[in-house]
């Protein structure tokens, strides 16, 4: 009975894959991307744990074991590197998650439409803006001869200052840029989430006598909730991660000391200094901890009763 069973549910699937071959068609180019640029590369990995030479190649070269992970931990440079892209991501978690949720709520208690769709407009198109154009932006915006901010500064009788070339500012610049640039963008999965919510709820607390601010705290929030727990346990899968484009055409000597971080650091190591195997090393280090972080997160998310991934 249960073999029985067992070939029935086989024909169904099979069934249903037939049904919708156009759909999987689609998908095809989807399914290549991942398998070409994201599987693929993962035979790359045995270079962490050998002494690569691109002559050689990746069998031919030899096997070193963990030595790079070893110099990796014991070098001078990888524990301050690690220590700001930490420091970085923390910050941008704290300032740059709820960015997009307050615009989603501010969006969605404005009435006029067309206002909403400036809005909308001018907050999103930073997004579609390659890093390389956006920090020449920012240069100009915070230059301490030219820039608007540091004019107004010195209208209200205060010195100039360089925040792109400020060890106390370099933090903030990049916090303040990514928000500027992600904000936009980031609110459409939460505005979509409000859509959700059932439009009688605010009707029902209007007429109870409930503010704007209460209908806010007691339905807008708890409506969109899950959206908010899926999207932190990524966020929080990212803080090893880091803005390589953002960073690396922001950055300048006078700030390394708090603008290095582990990708321009890679960068540096696999590319200029052609030392592949450590910097193969220090990736998978690196992917290893976001790993962990993202199934910790949706470990202690279920454990708390939310909605998490799987």
């Amino acid at each position: 009975m249960q073999k029985t069973m067992t070939i029935s549910a086989k024909k169904t699937t099979w069934h249903d894959y037939k049904k919708h071959s156009t759909l999987f068609i689609m998908a095809m180019p989807l399914f290549l991307y991942f398998f070409i640029f994201h599987y693929g590369p993962i035979y790359g990995l045995l270079i962490a744990f050998k002494e690569y030479y691109p002559l050689k190649g990746i069998w031919a070269s030899d096997w070193v074991g963990f030595e790079h992970f070893k110099t990796m931990f014991q070098g001078i440079y990888f524990i301050p590197v690690l220590k700001n892209t930490l420091i970085n991501s923390l910050y941008n978690l704290i300032f740059g998650f709820p960015a997009p949720i307050i615009l989603a709520i501010l969006l969605n208690e404005v009435s006029n439409r067309r206002f909403k769709k400036v809005i909308q407009t001018v907050t999103y198109f930073p997004h579609f803006i390659s890093w390389v154009v956006l920090a020449g932006i920012v240069y100009e915006m915070l230059s301490p001869s030219r820039g608007p901010i540091n004019i107004l500064l010195t209208m209200l009788g205060f010195e100039p200052i360089f925040f792109v070339a400020d060890v106390k500012w370099f933090r903030t610049v990049l916090v303040g840029s990514n928000i500027w640039k992600e904000i936009g963008w980031g609110s459409i999965i939460y505005l979509a989430a409000i859509t959700n919510i059932d439009p009688t709820l605010y009707e029902v607390a209007k007429i109870d006598g409930a503010s704007r601010l209460q209908r806010i705290f007691y339905i807008t929030l708890p409506g969109i909730a899950n959206v908010v727990i899926i999207m932190l346990i990524f966020a929080v899968g990212k803080i090893i991660n880091d803005n390589f484009d953002q960073i690396f055409n922001l950055m300048n000597n006078r700030v390394m000391e708090v603008a290095d971080v582990i990708s321009t650091y890679t960068y540096r190591e696999g590319i200029k200094e052609m030392n592949y195997g450590y910097a193969t090393a220090v990736g998978l280090f690196k992917n290893t901890i976001s790993f962990t972080l993202v199934m910790g997160a949706n470990w202690l998310a279920k454990k708390m009763g939310q909605e998490t991934l799987f």
